[in-house]
């Protein structure tokens, strides 16, 4: 079936959309080993769904009438988090596509790199921006782990304001070990609490990579002339959109959005840029290639 935000935007079930969209995707996060040579045995786990078949012990199901699974110790240690903006601007729906908007998009590629890492066996974390505030969901493994951090972004909703610098700083207690972050965001805030949480953290050598995500109808300035807009986030005062102010609009946004790549370029954090309306295999895959050689 073709994979179109048109048809998955539809679905309750955000496993079934994981499910579609990972289908063929074909590769994990990093390259780091989770069995075979090299990799010794840590200890046995009760069996859980989800877990793969072939890593039961058929022998201690026959002494013990239980399934358990092996758990080894890997090559790599890194654990993912996933950053969810949630603040009031990423509610802008699709002028095109009936119920996809830019919070169902960041939500739904975040919920698949983190099936992604489940399946890899990695831990994994989720911290939700919304509201001023951070809920945030500790790093752990795990088929029943994964199903945790589904329910947070599936109750997650976007409101508020980013949360600011030192609230994000405290919510931060992945800083100590190495990590691979990836942060969902429209980027409309920058420089913001968010954008300098990133680039500090990449400065103490995590892996941070940025999704930026924007509707066409944003891209292409065609929102509609004669009606009155209010900042989401900010609350203060309505400015019309009219054809006169349009390009005025589009020369601003494309500033805008010069400044947030010239900034990751400067710190060294890949930016993928996509549209809502775009496959979100496609724009995945992108997100997910390995980025070229960091500097040290």
């Amino acid at each position: 079936m073709l994979e179109t935000p048109a048809l998955l935007a539809h679905s309750a079930d955000l496993e079934l959309v994981i499910r579609h969209v990972l289908a063929g995707l074909g590769h994990g996060i990093h390259a780091g080993r989770e069995r075979g040579a090299g990799v010794e045995f840590s200890e046995y786990r009760a069996y859980a769904p989800g877990d793969e078949w072939r890593r039961v012990d058929w022998k201690l199901l026959a002494r013990a009438d239980r399934y358990y699974v092996r758990e080894a110790e890997r090559d790599s240690h890194v654990a993912t988090w996933l950053v969810l903006d949630a603040t009031a601007s990423m509610a802008e729906p699709s002028r095109r596509v009936d119920g996809l908007s830019k919070h169902w998009y960041a939500r739904t590629a975040l919920a698949c790199v983190a099936a992604i890492a489940q399946r890899q066996g990695d831990a994994f974390g989720l911290l939700v921006l919304s509201g001023g505030r951070v809920e945030f969901t500790p790093a752990s493994r795990g088929p029943r782990h994964l199903q945790r951090v589904l329910a947070a972004l599936q109750r997650a909703t976007p409101s508020g304001e980013l949360p600011d610098a030192e609230t994000l700083r405290a919510s931060l207690h992945f800083a100590r070990a190495q990590s691979m972050v990836f942060a969902a965001s429209d980027a409309l805030d920058w420089p913001s609490p968010l954008g300098e949480a990133l680039i500090r953290l990449r400065h103490m050598r995590h892996d941070v990579r940025l999704l930026a995500l924007r509707t066409e109808a944003e891209v292409a300035a065609e929102l509609p002339a004669g009606h009155a807009y209010r900042d989401p986030e900010k609350g203060a005062g309505l400015h019309s959109f009219s054809r006169a102010v349009r390009d005025d609009y589009r020369t601003a946004l494309e500033a805008h959005f010069e400044a947030v790549r010239t900034a990751c370029r400067q710190h060294d954090v890949p930016l993928c840029e996509a549209q809502v309306e775009q496959p979100l295999g496609e724009v995945l895959r992108a997100w997910l290639r390995n980025p070229e050689a960091r500097r040290p």
